[in-house]
């Protein structure tokens, strides 16, 4: 109810919270709608269960190019998300094709989060954003598309990044091309751990690190390995 000036009274409508006066108890939560990724986390369920047909599993074996790598390190890659939700989604992924947190190595998860830390670094200096979501979407049940082999989103954020486009039309806006974003994290990735004495991909700086070879002469993670394009999430 309203008085006379307009504003809300007490009363049976006190608790609707939309332009709509649907009635609706009020909470401390904000929601994110992407209705347009049911039909990705649908599709993909059930799918890529075995390491031949993984995405994630494929992706090293190629060009960082051509599988949109940002950066390779002993254990762990980042790659672009093919279906990204803003510019510059990146995800985290162990080498190895292992589905659960809790079955990744310390070493696996000691690197997940320091290129995770790296990464937040880089897309900062690169695009400025204004916050991150990050996180794991562990199994089916937890919305990860590619439930089979684990990897760690890390989404940057701008003020009114949520706009109508995603709910009306079921379009995000993505301004730049996958490709220029690669090209523009890799290149700030490699000053990046030039800056950073003392980490771990800083001390692999002339054995595994991003682009270079191993001791045996091999990139990391890279084998002769065909199959779907990286980051396919």
């Amino acid at each position: 109810m309203t008085d006379s000036t307009g504003a809300r009274t007490p009363g049976r409508d006190a608790e609707v919270t939309d332009s709509f006066e649907l009635p609706a108890a009020p909470d401390a939560f904000g929601r994110l709608w992407t209705p347009h990724r049911m039909a990705y986390v649908k599709g993909g369920q059930g799918q890529f269960r075995n390491k031949d047909d993984c995405p994630f599993c494929a992706a090293p074996g190629r060009d960082d190019e051509e599988a949109l790598i940002v950066h390779r390190g002993r254990t762990c890659y980042a790659v672009l998300n093919l279906f990204p939700y803003n510019p510059g989604h990146l995800l985290v992924c162990p080498y190895r094709h292992v589905a659960d947190y809790t079955d990744i190595t310390p070493q696996e998860t000691a690197e997940m989060a320091e290129i995770t830390q790296t990464a937040m670094r880089v897309i900062r200096k690169v695009a400025g954003p204004h916050g991150f979501n990050v996180g794991i979407n562990q199994g089916d049940a937890g919305g990860a598309g590619i439930a089979a082999h684990l990897h760690q989103h890390i989404v940057p954020r701008w003020g009114g990044d949520g706009n109508f486009l995603p709910i009306i039309a079921q379009t995000k806006q993505i301004t730049q091309t996958l490709g220029e974003t690669r090209s523009l994290l890799a290149e700030a990735w490699l000053q990046a751990r030039a800056e950073e004495p003392g980490t771990t991909a800083e001390m692999d700086e002339g054995g595994a690190g991003f682009g270079s070879e191993t001791d045996d002469g091999a990139v990391p993670g890279r084998a002769s390995h065909g199959g779907k394009a990286a980051g396919a999430e």
